[in-house]
């Protein structure tokens, strides 16, 4: 499946619009394509605390659980001006428990898409879970 980047950008800036900002100031949309072609879109939420901010890509991730849907192939994210932003830390593990590694990213108009795998190389998952399993003792 080819990602229609210029369908996921749009829903990402019509969703940023809606994001709750007052600390940063930065309005972030996300939109991604599920593996059964639905588009899924949030924004971000911030609260005072600041560390407790919901991102957008965490809620394109409770909103591919919520439509039924197991993985994302393929991710848009924008700040309110429409410009790409690359997904943080903390979204990019989040991101891999839900579309893998082979799941793209989108870098802009222009440039060709990355995979998460590539954002987060020797990413912890659940093979790394898997090898582990059963382990007794500390370091």
């Amino acid at each position: 499946m080819t990602p229609d980047w210029a369908r996921l950008r749009s829903a990402a800036r019509e969703v940023a619009v809606h994001a709750h900002a007052p600390y940063s100031g930065l309005r972030v949309g996300a939109a991604g394509l599920t593996a059964d072609g639905q588009v899924v879109a949030s924004c971000n939420v911030e609260n005072a605390s600041i560390g407790l901010t919901l991102c957008a890509e965490c809620g394109v991730v409770s909103m591919l659980r919520s439509a039924g849907s197991s993985a994302l192939v393929a991710l848009s994210v924008v700040a309110g001006d429409g410009r790409p932003l690359s997904p943080c830390g903390r979204c990019r593990q989040i991101l891999m428990d839900n579309g893998g590694p082979r799941m793209l990213v989108d870098a802009g108009e222009g440039a060709e898409p990355v995979t998460l795998g590539d954002l987060l190389p020797g990413a912890f998952d659940d093979a790394t879970l898997a090898l582990r399993r059963g382990e007794r003792g500390g370091a």
